[in-house]
């Protein structure tokens, strides 16, 4: 690497260590106990340097006793931190990138079933010897079992035909729903199709009709050719061949109608040829095959460290173990002792407990006695809840909170090592209860057996902004990890028996219930009749934040098999009723759940959600979920992958559902994979996300070199990024980008960063690199802009942005939204043309955004009209002229209408979800008129302000110059301006009926730790802006009040503009 781009951010390649040649010092460590110390060509092949090091060890004792060169390889510990195999030895040494610049010569392994665990642990980011070395029996228990649906998985895999493969590795991307207005933008009812030949320059076009199925269409291309070639009378046999989108890897096949194939509608609505390849099945056999040997080499190998096999059921029976049903005494622990509580000795400290369901309180949280001491603090007290312990329910949690507790006057000196401030206090008697620590345990462990004896629980110092009762029932049941810091609180479980006590299992739960129900008087109970009906539709019809009151839930538990028959919908407010604390209301619950209909998925998500934490009931809601395609399923993954955070254990039926989908479908695994592999750096969430990462790795082998090609890239990006923002201080912006050009040019870069599916979309091919047109962009972060050629004949660039230093996550979570109002709208029938490109977090505070082509921000555009940046932003023919300039005669009527949809689309959508922060740098427009936002860095009512004031005082952005190109340029033309407003109010009612969904969807996301979604409290805006409690009048009122109040105020928001301009200007 040149000295002016030299990666200093690897030990290995730091100034002091990189010869004038390029060479760099490392140590070699020989199975015989010598050292060498040698000088290496830093770009060298792994191999090379084996030779080189060969040919050195000539020299040196002991050099008799090694056995043939390619009986050795080499392993260092990477930049993860995990131990590596070097088996790749065409592999340079600057792509391994070790963490120091050490290399253990050792003895190449013949066991694949250890190759595959070292490439397991590469690729998720965690040594599997991490979890091998974990003394839990529920790890050990759900990785053997993990392993067996894997080692089926693979099995099942290899007896695959080759169009089943296709359908399994890339599965054909569908939009059933048809938009209305398709017609308009066909040709005299049909549709163009490009079809090229594989290995040959042969391409022709066809006008067939949107209902044609795939085969049908490859018939009618191969009869062309063949016609031309004057071979008509020759048989084929159109099933011998697949259309795949040319310069993707998507394939369009099966019985669907070409118009229902999401590239196809793509290409129709926005009027563009569709360009395919009809590929011989001979060539997807080869593909398929290899992928094959990969899976047959996983399922022969043996792996020396397997989990131990799974012990032989036993059958309890009743002189083995009893129920927790048998015992009535009162739920009782002993407060032990604490350490390492960090408070000064004068400081006296209790501990809060509390046992929970959810968030509901299962009887009076219990305070210890307060005591003094500096890092060690005894208790010895017994702690008695008012529950009996027959009544705890199967998923009871015990939560615990220390608290140091100061006088009035002395906490303006005491706290100020504290960090108090920010966390929620109790003031009582003339003194302050100060939070220091938290944690939480279940009460039955992952068998359902009551626990017993003596636990140290190492706790948590980070508190949420709300908590119940001064607890956090929300926070993870797993200690802290970092245990050598961590306050820790040592308790002892009560023991009521010398017999293990169990939570019943499932079949003596019904047994309960049906006892209960023959005991009951009248065979009418939890009925109402109609004189109910109107009070429990109201209820039942109320938005989830609707909190319920003490007689409401229990009419509705009175009323449950009403609610059961006349609203199956209402079955999360019925779960919110019941007494969780009273073991016979459970057990009739659990009856009625047997015979409840099954919810639409989208309402079943709701479930999921922290308040239902009972096992049967998240296992009736996978149930339902499991109604949903494979592109719905797609639509919520980023939720339920923050959801498997509620779950206390590891095999639940939320993990096995996601793994089983994941590996039905390599779309799905993608995604899986890289929201799993973003947050398992976080420590409660590491060891369950990384089991589920190792299982899905198990269980799709072939997809492993697709992954751990997209690692390399990720880490290659990264390395670059922080050679940027290191250099951007010291060299103009001129200079930095010939450096990172330089670096690109490198083989060690080149190589890694191309012919690599996107982590965005495996479908599309991020094929070479156009070197010249890749930059890196201003802002603090200096994120990097990677530009590709793209195959597809006549296509624009292919562009990522990768980040580093900021979380993606909220704009993830927006643009998710985004997508699915867009969805909701076209159900309805009405496509708003909206721009949901794509966003991947892949790691911490670091991921991708898709770079969307042709397109400028508003900003540009006025800046590019004028002469004067203060005067850029009052101009308002820029924008119109901009769209005249590429689009001209009817191509300028429809970039206006596509203008025009598409800003009534976010008009609406950044006014329901309170985005903030807009201005014309984050408002951009396509050369075809699509308006879209980008940076969504404030969302529910969370705008900017400055002295505080907000700087933001409209609901949404509605500019004048926005207006003139709705208007085409004519100041009375009204009658566009209405239907502007029209596609408002109906885009905002359509969003309404769906209010339930956006409320879940945000609820389910309270545990990812974003800064502006910490509470319930966040989620009140949609509430608000949705006008949900309202009539369907009474909303569409306040929206249009909103509408007018956006209009009037919008010349406050070119004046901002300005500002912002000006700034902009001034910087460059």
């Amino acid at each position: 690497m040149p000295p002016t781009v030299t990666d200093i951010l690897d030990i290995w390649a730091v100034d002091s260590q990189i010869g004038a040649d390029g060479s760099i010092s490392v140590d070699f460590l020989l199975p015989t106990g010598i050292y060498i110390n040698l000088d290496v060509p830093r770009d060298a092949t792994i191999s090379h340097i084996k030779q080189l090091l060969w040919k050195q060890a000539h020299s040196y004792p002991l050099f008799h006793l090694l056995l043939e060169i390619d009986s050795y390889m080499f392993s260092c510990v990477n930049q993860t931190a995990v131990h590596e195999e070097l088996e790749d030895e065409t592999r340079r040494l600057c792509d391994v990138r070790p963490f120091l610049p050490v290399l253990k010569l050792v003895t190449r392994n013949c066991d694949p079933g250890e190759k595959l665990d070292s490439r397991i642990g590469v690729l998720i980011g965690k040594g599997l010897h991490e979890f091998d070395a974990l003394p839990d029996p529920e790890v050990k228990e759900f990785r053997t079992k993990m392993r067996r649906i894997s080692e089926e998985k693979n099995h099942s895999l290899v007896s695959l035909s080759w169009m089943d493969w296709l359908k399994h590795t890339y599965p054909p991307e569908q939009e059933p729903s048809i938009p209305e207005n398709f017609q308009d933008k066909l040709y005299g009812g049909n549709l163009v199709v490009a079809i090229h030949f594989d290995n040959c320059q042969d391409v022709f076009s066809f006008q067939v009709s949107p209902n044609i199925n795939p085969i049908k269409l490859n018939e009618l291309a191969i009869r062309k050719r063949l016609t031309i070639r004057g071979r008509e009378d020759e048989e084929i046999n159109p099933s011998d061949y697949v259309l795949q989108v040319s310069g993707r890897l998507e394939y369009v096949f099966g019985d669907q109608p070409l118009i229902q194939f999401q590239y196809i509608r793509n290409c129709v609505m926005n009027r563009t040829l569709p360009q395919l390849t009809l590929v011989e099945c001979c060539t997807i056999k080869k593909m398929c095959d290899q992928e094959m040997i990969a899976i047959e080499a996983a399922i022969n190998r043996k792996s020396s460290n397997l989990p131990l096999p799974l012990p032989p059921k036993k059958t309890r029976t009743a002189t083995l173990t009893q129920s927790v049903w048998d015992i009535s005494n009162p739920f009782k622990i002993i407060l032990l002792n604490g350490n390492k509580l960090n408070t000064e000795e004068t400081t006296k400290v209790s501990v809060r407990a509390g046992l929970f369901h959810g968030t509901e309180l299962l009887c009076k949280p219990i305070v210890s006695t307060e005591v003094s001491g500096r890092s060690d603090h005894v208790w010895n007290e017994t702690l008695e809840f008012e529950v009996n312990v027959c009544d705890l329910p199967r998923m009871a949690r015990l939560c615990f909170a220390v608290y140091a507790v100061m006088d009035k006057m002395k906490t303006k000196k005491s706290t100020k090592t504290m960090n108090t401030a920010k966390y929620q206090t109790i003031r009582k008697a003339g003194k302050v209860h100060y939070p220091v620590a938290w944690v939480n345990t279940m009460i039955f462990d992952y068998k359902g057996q009551l626990k017993t004896g003596d636990l140290i629980l190492h706790s948590w110092s980070s508190f949420p902004d709300e908590l119940e009762e001064m607890l956090n029932p929300m926070g993870t049941v797993q200690t802290n990890p970092y245990a050598e810091n961590a306050t820790a609180l040592h308790i002892k479980f009560q023991e009521y028996s010398k017999l293990p006590i169990y939570y019943p299992p499932f079949d003596k739960i019904l047994e309960k219930a049906a006892e209960i129900a023959k005991s009951s008087d009248s065979a009418m109970a939890g009925r109402g009749g109609k004189k109910f009906y109107v009070v429990l539709k109201e209820i039942m019809e109320r938005d989830p934040l609707s909190q319920l009151c003490e007689n409401e839930m229990d009419l509705i538990w009175t009323l449950r098999y009403d609610c059961r028959e006349n609203f199956p919908q209402s079955l999360p407010k019925l779960l919110l009723s019941v007494k969780w604390n009273k073991l016979e209301d459970v057990a009739q619950l659990q009856a009625l759940l047997q015979i409840w209909t099954k919810l639409p998925p989208r309402e079943a998500l709701e479930l999921l959600d922290f308040n239902y934490p009972d096992q049967y009931v998240r296992e009736y809601a996978v149930g339902c979920l499991k109604l949903m395609s494979d592109e719905e399923l797609s639509q919520y993954l980023l939720q339920l992958v923050q959801v498997l955070k509620y779950e206390p254990f590891l095999d639940c039926a939320l993990s096995r559902f996601l793994l089983e989908r994941a590996l039905a479908n390599r779309r799905i695994g993608q995604v899986l994979f890289w929201h799993l592999r973003s947050e398992v750096h976080i420590p409660a969430v590491s060891v369950q996300f990384g089991l589920i990462l190792e299982a899905y790795c198990r269980g799709s082998v072939a997809h492993m070199k697709v992954l751990s090609k997209q690692v390399e890239a990720l880490n290659k990006m990264k390395t670059l990024n922080g050679l940027i923002k290191l250099n951007a201080m010291k060299q103009s912006k001129a200079k930095g980008k010939d450096a990172m050009h330089t670096c690109l040019k490198q083989n060690a870069y080149r190589e890694a960063l191309s012919d690599l599916q996107s982590p965005l979309n495996p479908s599309v091919i991020l094929s070479e690199l156009h070197i010249e047109r890749c930059k890196y962009m201003d802002s603090k972060m200096k994120p990097l802009w990677i530009v590709y050629n793209n195959k597809m004949f006549g296509g624009d660039f292919v562009g990522i942005i990768f980040k580093n230093g900021d979380d993606l996550r909220q704009d993830m979570l927006t643009l998710q939204i985004l997508r699915l109002m867009d969805l909701l709208w076209k159900e309805a029938g009405l496509d708003l043309r909206m721009l949901p490109y794509g966003c991947l977090a892949t790691g911490d505070h670091s991921g991708l955004i898709e770079a969307v082509s042709s397109s400028e921000t508003i900003a540009d555009i006025q800046l590019n009209s004028s002469n004067v940046a203060a005067a850029a932003a009052f101009n308002k023919d820029a924008l119109l002229n901009w769209l005249k300039e590429y689009n001209l005669g009817d191509d300028l009527d429809r970039a206006i209408e596509e203008f025009t949809l598409s800003c009534a689309g976010y008009c609406v959508a950044t006014y329901v979800l309170g985005i903030g922060d807009r201005h014309s740098d984050n408002i951009m427009v396509r050369k075809n008129g699509q308006l879209f936002h980008i940076d969504f860095g404030h969302i529910l009512g969370n705008f900017k302000s400055k002295f505080g004031i907000k700087r933001e005082r409209v609901p949404f952005i509605l500019t004048y110059d926005f207006i003139h190109v709705i208007q085409q340029g004519k100041t009375g033309n009204t009658e566009k301006f209405d239907r502007f407003r029209q596609y408002c109010e109906e885009a905002y009612l359509i969003l309404r009926r769906h209010g339930n969904l956006f409320i879940t969807l945000f609820a389910l996301m309270l545990t990812a730790g974003l800064p502006e979604l910490t509470s319930i409290k966040d989620i009140q805006y949609l509430k608000d802006s949705l006008a949900l409690g309202k009539s369907e009048e009474e909303a569409l009122k306040q929206f249009k009040q909103k509408f007018d109040e956006a209009l009037r105020e919008s010349w406050t928001t070119k004046v901002n503009w300005m500002a912002h301009t000006v700034r902009k200007d001034y910087r460059s």
